[in-house]
């Protein structure tokens, strides 16, 4: 599977595996479930409470076109909305841990988002996904022209390297946890804070530092007056009482 490296507006360099095909497709499979249920549900109420089918009879072709398309709009906004309200994922997405991100380190608009939707156009509704197919098999970062045009790509969440070998620590017997807010954070949270810690430690990049915990305090909902260590030794404990938490150590 391939890799993006993203830089991150505090300049702190991130490495994520860009989401395969065949983990895209499942999600958009998923979704697709999700909205055909929607309008079987829908249509069924409708049917048995207002006797849809009397009530279209007495309407001209334009209102019913008119009234078809307003039932159906939430499953043409389906992906805008879910993806701007859940941070570049849908439903089908989450289940199959992926998210749409920008490519340049900034977090995805509504604006990307939205480009990215109407673009589905082009890479599934008009061929059956088959443009959006070829895009991501021809581009760098699997991207279908959505992506491409709106400068974002879709990386897997998913750590494919044993656990033990990237996050996990050893812990002395008997040691007690500082900040259980940790448990807020994801396995691939920790990975890339100690990843990146470890780089930063290298040339003791203090401003590499710093971003790092700023945005575990603000991810964990962290007061910095709570915080009475430097921020070095608050990441390594962060890093500690991950594995503590979690009930996992070497």
């Amino acid at each position: 599977m391939s890799q993006i490296d993203i830089t991150t507006s505090q300049n702190i360099n991130i490495q994520y595996q860009v989401a395969g095909i065949g983990e895209r497709i499942a999600a958009f499979l998923i979704d697709m479930i999700i909205k055909i249920a929607y309008v079987i549900v829908l249509y069924t109420v409708l049917s048995k409470f207002l006797n849809l089918e009397t009530y279209f009879n007495s309407l001209d072709r334009a209102s019913i076109v008119a009234i078809l398309t307003m039932i159906t709009l939430p499953v043409h906004l389906y992906t805008l909305v879910f993806e701007s309200l859940m941070e570049g994922q849908t439903p089908g997405k989450r289940l199959m841990k992926i998210r749409v991100v920008k490519i340049d380190g900034y977090q995805a608009s509504f604006g990307d988002y939205l480009v990215r939707w109407v673009f589905r156009l082009i890479d599934i509704t008009s061929n059956s996904g088959v443009v959006g197919i070829i895009s991501m098999i021809v581009s760098k970062n699997n991207q279908r022209l959505g992506g491409i045009a709106s400068g974002t790509a879709v990386i897997s969440l998913k750590n494919k390297t044993g656990i033990s070998q990237t996050i996990l620590e050893h812990l002395d017997e008997g040691y007690t946890g500082t900040y259980p807010q940790v448990v807020a954070l994801t396995d691939n949270d920790v990975r890339i804070i100690k990843e990146t810690f470890t780089r930063a430690m290298t040339t003791y990049d203090r401003q590499v530092i710093s971003a790092i915990a700023a945005k575990i305090r603000e991810t964990i909902k962290l007061d910095p007056d709570q915080v009475k260590q430097t921020e070095q030794q608050f990441i390594r404990t962060v890093i500690k009482d991950y594995s503590h938490y979690t009930g996992r150590d070497e």
